[in-house]
């Protein structure tokens, strides 16, 4: 968000807060991207902020509810307070509860297990949602378009829809099973806490399969994850590299740096296998200081705690 809306954006949420009776004098802001993270003091609560009509937080807060109650690794809501969306000048502001951070290292044998407890619990669970391959469809619209991507060269164009439509066609060919994901579980989107991983931005759900939110993951949790399909998971970091890609090189995008990663990404793609992880490119380029972190790549609450 511009300064200007984080101002505004803060007010609504501690106005909602104020509303609820819980004091919020104080907010700490703890990531800021299309989405406003915050932390509201002496309330002690995490409070997401995003435009009206830029969210999905109703579906999300409902989400939340059925995944806990199915006792899931993932952020629970604030207790104290209506587990809904509310909306205040112009912004939805949902709250969450806040947990001090621990030690930012989580063993990838955590990691895995979270996100296959996550994976069978949302078996469980029958919500709408998306597929996966929605997202594919987005990525193409920016890169056919060129008022939305305007500094992507013509032959990178091309090159880069092809590979999208390829593996489109690639993944759907498998027909893999598919059930309700998380969308993004990239270490951003885990918080590391006393209670253990904890799963965080369930706004980005989808229907694909597990190797596709494997793929948002580093290697070594994907050692520790049953039945992985190897092929499979190849051809889903491909499209991840390749959608991610398609989004740094879109008009407006708010990723620091962007089109850095969008160049790398792309180098990436052409040199082939073996197919590196979000993390290590995104690890790679911090070293040379082109990027802002891997918990700017779709506007995460929190910074990516370590995995060791």
């Amino acid at each position: 968000m511009e300064m200007t809306d984080v101002t505004r954006a803060i007010a609504a949420a501690t106005s909602v807060a104020a509303s609820l009776d819980l004091p919020a004098h104080d907010a700490t802001v703890l990531h800021n991207s299309n989405k406003l993270a915050l932390r509201l003091t002496p309330c002690d609560v995490f409070a997401r902020v995003a435009p009206v009509g830029q969210e999905v937080a109703r579906c999300e807060v409902e989400l939340a509810q059925r995944l806990a109650e199915a006792e899931c690794p993932v952020c629970p809501l604030e207790s104290r307070v209506e587990p809904r969306a509310y909306v205040r000048d112009g912004f939805v502001v949902t709250l969450w509860t806040y947990f001090a951070p621990v030690s930012p290292h989580i063993t990838p044998v955590d990691y895995a297990k979270a996100l296959a407890q996550l994976h069978a619990g949302m078996r469980e669970v029958d919500v709408p949602s998306p597929a996966f391959t929605d997202r594919i469809t987005e990525a193409e619209e920016v890169v056919a378009d060129p008022d939305r991507s305007p500094e992507l060269a013509d032959a990178d164009r091309v090159f880069l829809g092809g590979r999208l439509a390829g593996l489109r066609r690639a993944i759907d060919e498998r027909g893999a099973v598919e059930q309700l994901l998380h969308g993004e579980p990239h270490p951003g989107n885990v918080l590391s806490t006393q209670h253990g991983p904890l799963f965080i931005d369930l706004e980005t759900c989808c229907r694909g399969p597990v190797e596709f939110d494997l793929a948002h993951v580093p290697e070594a949790v994907c050692e520790h994850y049953p039945g992985v399909d190897p092929e499979l998971l190849d051809e889903c970091r491909q499209l991840v590299i390749a959608m991610v890609a398609a989004w740094r090189w879109e008009r407006g995008d708010q990723f620091p740096n962007g089109r850095a990663f969008g160049d790398e990404l792309l180098r990436v793609l052409r040199a082939g296998p073996p197919w590196p992880t979000l993390d290590t490119v995104t690890a790679r380029l911090d070293d040379l200081g082109d990027t802002g972190g891997l918990d700017d790549l779709d506007g995460s609450m929190d910074a990516a705690p370590k995995v060791v």
